[in-house]
């Protein structure tokens, strides 16, 4: 007598012996923690890096070890800062591709400041690159906003002209950790109560925008203007908002930030040129997407962004441990921001069928 062999049960079915009621809400539980991950993008950006660290750790143990994840921290530092500015301007429905060049400038003239007047305290070679990163963000915002020229065109340009401005100022020369003094270099390799001092200063620009970004009318202001970008701006203006007073301070902060991002490249790094900062605008803008800033305006964290740049530190740091060709790297983070662009038009068209969903409804109920 054969023993009668039962069918599979299809996916999806309760399994025998388990209540049906059970599996409705365990299936309901993985339903609402996927939405979770999907709206919440800090939350899925975590899962990721976790991720990516358990299963390079796994293939080799070297990549775990602490002297290594402090270098990736704080090689991810500068970029974490830039991309605080950089979210204010995109979220905006802007874009600045001109922030390496004012690191590079900002860093040589900061350093070129400490080494001829080795005397002077150091936050004023830090307070320089600030205000001149300020200046040539309030360049990039006033072309923007007064000459009505699309963003991606006029930090282009700027973006080559303060290259040529660093090369014109440097004059082939170079700024050594020689020549510049021990109280600055401390910044970018010094500790506080044992965390790296350039990792604190990241921290604390990172939750201060993102403070003002969610809790202050200013912050929630650049959203609105970034929303209203499909109108042209229209209905930001009809709202009474200053949009480009808006657009141009978020122009001078970002600039700011990347002046910030230059004195801490000449702190971490000691050696500095004219080239200083090449591609890190790429970087950056990479960064803040990858971190679900909606490169059309109007969504996105600076808490996300920052992320975002630990994500992409950390998987280019996996890669060269795990020995990866150099093109092959390129190609992953290429990928990468593909993958969270995809990822933002899939959250966007979800978070409009809700709405349409719910206006529906609304109506019906009327």
């Amino acid at each position: 007598m054969s023993t009668p062999v039962s069918a599979p049960a299809p996916a999806g079915a309760p399994t025998p012996g388990t209540p049906a009621h059970e599996t409705a809400e365990a299936q309901s539980g993985a339903k609402r923690f996927a939405e979770t991950l999907i709206r919440v993008r800090e939350l899925g950006l975590i899962v990721v890096l976790i991720a990516i660290v358990g299963i390079t750790g796994a293939i080799n143990s070297d990549f775990l070890d602490w002297g290594n994840l402090k270098e990736t921290i704080l090689n991810v530092a500068i970029i974490a800062v830039m991309t605080a500015g950089m979210t204010l301007v995109i979220v905006t429905r802007n874009i600045d591709l001109s922030v390496g060049s004012i690191l590079g400038l900002s860093a040589f003239l900061c350093g070129d400041l400490l080494t001829k007047n080795p005397d002077l305290p150091w936050i004023f070679g830090v307070l320089l690159a600030i205000v001149i990163g300020a200046a040539c963000g309030l360049l990039n915002g006033v072309l923007v906003t007064w000459g009505r020229v699309p963003a991606l065109v006029v930090t282009l340009g700027t973006m080559y002209a303060l290259r040529g401005v660093a090369f014109l100022v440097t004059g082939g020369r170079q700024i050594n950790a020689e020549t510049l003094p021990d109280s600055f270099l401390n910044v970018g390799s010094g500790e506080i109560a044992g965390i790296p001092t350039m990792i604190l200063i990241a921290i604390v620009v990172i939750l201060l925008f993102w403070f003002v970004t969610r809790d202050f009318a200013w912050g929630r202001q650049l959203y609105a203007i970034g929303s209203s970008g499909r109108s042209g701006g229209n209905a930001a203006r009809l709202a009474g908002l200053k949009s480009d007073r808006r657009v141009t301070q978020a122009f001078v902060i970002s600039g700011a930030l990347a002046g910030l991002g230059g004195a801490l490249y000449a702190a971490r790094y000691g050696t500095v040129d004219a080239t200083a900062g090449d591609g890190y605008e790429l970087r950056v803008i990479g960064a803040a997407v990858v971190g679900g800033v909606a490169i059309a305006g109007g969504s996105g964290s600076v808490i996300g962004a920052a992320i975002g740049a630990v994500v992409m530190g950390t998987i280019q740091t996996a890669l060269i441990v795990l020995k990866i060709d150099d093109f092959w790297q390129q190609a992953a983070v290429g990928a990468l921001i593909l993958v969270a662009i995809a990822l933002d038009r899939f959250v966007a068209n979800q978070s409009e069928a809700r709405l349409r969903q719910r206006s529906a409804r609304r109506r019906k109920t009327a």
